[in-house]
């Protein structure tokens, strides 16, 4: 009886993904890489203003957790097939709510979006890759690049509304609910949003670190005196659990320096 081994052998256009979670979505890219080899790509092995599936081998498909923009339009949370038609000027981004299709099942009727982007020359690189760059809590940049050729489209998360919608469908019961909504708001920098939820957190319940969330909302307010007052409330309920204390370092400092800035005079 003869047996045959398989021989397994490295792929020429391996598969590749890249994820990135922005705020609260995460983006994925699974794609499969083909290489330059001595080529000419743009116009030749990527015909010019023809579609093309952005990958090798089948669909290059990209997912979206939740709901987002796509370069200002509305993309529901999935998964899309993502198309090119390069061109020698501006070419066409396609995300195709048929996220099995590749080039010979492309049905125009299932695009979700397609705008224009402009190539940008780069530096020669060898294998195709995605990227997801530049991205911030509110949106990212996702780029193609190919050869010499750069193509980018921006992804906008509305991930401000999700956290406000977070917030108020959260807060309810304790404290620390209440601080973490305080937290973010004093990170935003809406000082009067994170008073108001610091201001419920010490009603449930006088801890030292809504004391210390508060004492910082007021100082961005210009309150040095409640500042301070706050602070040394902070530090004077840390102090009876150090261990837990973790901002101890923090507030010490804050009193030095507001104590100065707000003209206090330590009781």
């Amino acid at each position: 009886m003869s047996s045959f081994a398989q021989l397994s052998l490295p792929q020429p256009s391996p598969k590749a993904m890249v994820m990135q979670t922005v705020g609260y979505t995460d983006i994925t890219i699974d794609y499969s890489s083909p290489g330059v080899k001595g080529r000419t790509i743009w116009g030749e092995v990527v015909p010019f203003d023809k579609l093309w599936r952005a990958g090798a081998n089948s669909a290059t498909k990209i997912t979206f957790s939740k709901d987002v923009q796509v370069n200002g339009a509305d993309v529901p949370k999935g998964t899309y097939s993502l198309f090119f038609i390069p061109s020698k000027g501006s070419w066409t981004v396609i995300l195709n709510k048929d996220a099995s299709a590749s080039t010979d099942q492309y049905k125009q009727d299932n695009d979700q979006t397609r705008f224009n982007a402009a190539p940008v020359a780069i530096a020669n690189r060898e294998r195709l890759a995605y990227t997801i760059t530049d991205f911030t809590a509110e949106k990212a940049i996702v780029s193609m690049e190919w050869e010499k050729v750069k193509v980018s489209f921006e992804v906008a998360c509305p991930t401000t509304r999700q956290t406000i919608e977070a917030i108020d469908k959260a807060v309810g019961s304790t404290w620390q609910v209440y601080n973490n909504a305080a937290r973010y708001y004093l990170d935003t920098k809406d000082y009067d949003k994170c008073l108001g939820y610091a201001n419920q957190s010490i009603a449930l319940s006088n801890q030292w670190f809504n004391n210390w969330i508060k004492a910082q909302a007021l100082a961005g307010k210009g309150d040095m005196q409640g500042a301070y007052t706050h602070a040394a409330k902070a530090k004077e309920l840390g102090d009876k659990n150090p261990q837990g204390f973790f901002f101890k370092d923090n507030v010490e400092k804050a009193l030095s320096e507001w104590k100065t800035a707000g003209n206090v005079k330590k009781k």
